[in-house]
């Protein structure tokens, strides 16, 4: 028995490049993001740094999002496009308001809070697995 690989139909190849290409602007701003705690040997990067890095990578995963639009993925790419907004949204305030987190857990609440509106990119790579078709 041969076992073949499962593909994407070819109209979703283009869309998911472009998917990953957003995914490939979102991965570092959040990661970014998380550098911000501190760890036994390092003090983790000033909040303020980190935020400046986590808003332009949203930034720019938001000019490349209308590449990956097309209808079997569009209540993904919806729920991910409300999140990118919502993600900057809470970043602007977060930076504008520069609240007194009281330390380690408070910064923990910060990151937590920033990283959740990113939450429908998995469901849109779980999606976009579910999609692929046996090959030939």
């Amino acid at each position: 028995m041969i076992w073949r690989r499962k593909r994407l139909p070819a109209e979703l190849a283009g869309p998911f490049e472009s998917f990953t290409a957003v995914l490939a602007e979102i991965e570092p701003a959040k990661r970014a993001l998380t550098m911000v705690m501190p760890t036994t040997r390092l003090p983790g990067t000033p909040l303020p740094d980190a935020l400046f890095e986590f808003e332009a990578g949203i930034g720019r995963a938001q000019v490349l999002m209308p590449d990956w639009r097309v209808a079997p993925v569009d209540t993904e790419w919806v729920a991910c496009d409300a999140g990118l907004t919502e993600g900057l949204e809470r970043a602007r305030r977060l930076r504008e308001e520069a609240p007194d987190l009281g330390g380690f857990e408070g910064l923990i609440w910060a990151v937590e809070r920033l990283l959740d509106p990113l939450e429908p990119f998995e469901a849109a790579a779980t999606r976009f697995r579910s999609l692929r078709v046996a090959g030939m």
